[in-house]
């Protein structure tokens, strides 16, 4: 496994315990929210995932990009499903996105070196 694509999934689960438990209920409540919004229903969850993905792009969350990359191969995207979703990102958010692009690239490759694709 590799250790930047390992040590991210750590930091973001720990910090989500972290934050489900603080008392805290509304971020439970967010939470919840977000999770039901990916699951199958009337669009498959591979393609919600593929979603979030062309959104976090342009919005530019790289932490984001990581997750619905992992998310998406996860639920069985192929790199050419990934691609296409990145030119979407490239082509609603511009040249601005152009750095956000490069990190997708690289996670994309690492996450799918690692689960043997």
């Amino acid at each position: 496994m590799n250790k930047k694509t390992s040590e991210t999934r750590k930091y973001r689960s720990d910090m989500n315990e972290r934050i489900l438990n603080s008392g805290f209920r509304d971020f439970n409540k967010f939470f919840a929210l977000d999770n039901k919004a990916y699951i199958d229903g009337a669009l498959p969850a591979k393609t919600k995932e593929l979603m979030g993905l062309v959104a976090s792009m342009v919005l530019r969350c790289n932490d984001c990009i990581f997750y619905h990359i992992d998310r998406s191969i996860t639920e069985g995207a192929t790199k050419e499903e990934l691609m296409e979703s990145f030119n979407i990102a490239l082509i609603v958010g511009g040249s601005i996105v152009i750095p956000h692009l490069r990190y997708a690239f690289e996670m994309m490759d690492e996450i799918m070196a690692e689960k043997g694709d």
